[in-house]
């Protein structure tokens, strides 16, 4: 994986600090950072990072150019949303919980707030290197419209969680050096690590355990049953669970 008082959330900076090898594309409100980097990612390669300036969401895409065959390089899903989750985590109020929805939402105490999209090329082959991965995610900081707070109970926003003063560089900022720490980690452990913690982080499900399988399907285990349900990550990238079809953001639901 080579790489009103509206709101207390500060608006978007203007210039990101990233580090090294991440060259960064900023588009501005009306933009799909998702869209443009899909479009992109075979002329700007690896590390591009595409990022929307609004102050309603966080929504950037990077650019991905995996050493896998693409089968088993689509886990590069998880390694994003840990990193969005440890960045998430390094701005929370205390006591805060960042938990997952497999394969791709995101929710803190319980509430939606988000989720991550994962493109490969059409013609891409199941045994080969994809050209390119392109991850995605995009995370409600401000719950907009005229509804009161807890009207809607499995969905919230950031502000709306506490998270007062961060705007959206500040946590794409966190999303890329967390990403960073998370390949290192698959590069020199393998994925086991990614595995572990990305199962521990996933909404529970009674009397089972998960595990990840190579080609990133989900395996629920059950004691009471020999073998474990499979869930196909790849069939489950097609419709992303947590995005709002109509609004084209996080689902309110």
């Amino acid at each position: 994986m080579a790489l009103s008082e509206r709101s207390r959330l500060r608006i978007n900076e203007p210039q990101l600090d990233l580090p090294p090898p991440f060259r960064y594309v900023s588009l501005r409100e009306v933009g799909d950072a998702f869209a443009h980097a899909v479009n992109v990612a075979a002329q700007k390669g690896a590390g591009t990072l595409v990022h929307v300036g609004r102050f309603d969401l966080v929504e950037f895409a990077l650019v991905l150019e995996p050493e896998e065959p693409l089968h088993s390089a689509r886990r590069a899903l998880y390694a994003g949303l840990l990193a969005l989750g440890h960045a998430l985590a390094v701005h929370a109020p205390p006591q805060r919980i960042i938990t997952f929805d497999w394969p791709d939402a995101v929710r803190v105490d319980r509430g939606l707030v988000g989720g991550a999209r994962l493109a490969w090329p059409q013609d891409a082959r199941e045994d080969e290197p994809p050209a390119w991965l392109v991850f995605a995610a995009m995370i409600r900081t401000v719950a907009m419209g005229e509804e009161e707070p807890g009207l809607r109970p499995l969905s919230t926003a950031l502000e709306q969680e506490g998270f007062d003063d961060l705007g959206s560089g500040r946590l794409v900022e966190s999303f890329a050096r967390a990403f960073l720490r998370v390949t290192d980690i698959y590069q020199v452990e393998g994925f086991a690590p990614v595995t572990k913690e990305f199962s521990e982080r996933l909404s529970p499900e009674s009397g089972a355990r998960y595990e990840i399988a190579e080609n990133g399907d989900l395996l629920v285990h059950h004691l009471q049953k020999p073998e474990p349900r499979r869930r196909s990550l790849k069939e489950a990238l097609r419709h992303p669970s947590w995005l709002d079809a109509k609004t084209g953001g996080p689902s309110r639901q």
